[in-house]
């Protein structure tokens, strides 16, 4: 598919934006500059929802240089609503699709992010990688643990 703006990373038809650009750059500062103060992030890879602008840019930033490649494929927005479809490589060849939502305010601040990652034993590895990567900066509670199942509280 071919390639437009974004670091190389958008396919035809999908916008460059902030949210794009930080994964292409896999900084934390640069999704930090997306993000209202008062973000969440909900997905498939976190047992219960992150919330605040320090501590969504810790795990986006992490999470995005877990990636060996990604390309954002299809766009739509709707309102406030951006939805991207994506394709990544993570951990060694790892096949992931996904959806993610951004929904902005009236500034074009993120203040929810929900990331959908598939299939199930792909996402639960990620989650597995993230609180490897996450640990001492981010309650462990987050992410998924292993074959012990998620120590987060729902």
């Amino acid at each position: 598919m071919p390639t437009s703006d974004g670091g190389g990373i958008t396919a035809s038809g999908v916008r460059s934006q902030r949210w794009t650009d930080a994964f292409a750059s896999k900084s934390a500062e640069r999704f930090g500059t997306a993000f209202a103060d008062d973000v969440v992030l909900e997905g498939t890879t976190l047992s219960r929802p992150v919330e605040g602008r320090e501590q969504v840019m810790r795990v986006m930033g992490t999470a995005s240089g877990i990636y060996e490649s990604l390309l954002f494929t299809h766009e739509a927005t709707s309102g406030p609503r951006t939805y991207l479809e994506w394709e990544a490589t993570a951990l060694g060849g790892l096949h992931l699709r996904g959806v993610t939502i951004l929904i902005r305010d009236r500034s074009g601040q993120v203040v929810r992010a929900a990331i959908h990652h598939r299939p199930l034993g792909a996402a639960l590895r990620f989650s597995t990688e993230l609180r490897k990567r996450l640990t001492g900066a981010v309650d462990p509670g987050y992410f998924y643990e292993g074959d012990g199942g998620t120590t987060g509280r729902g």
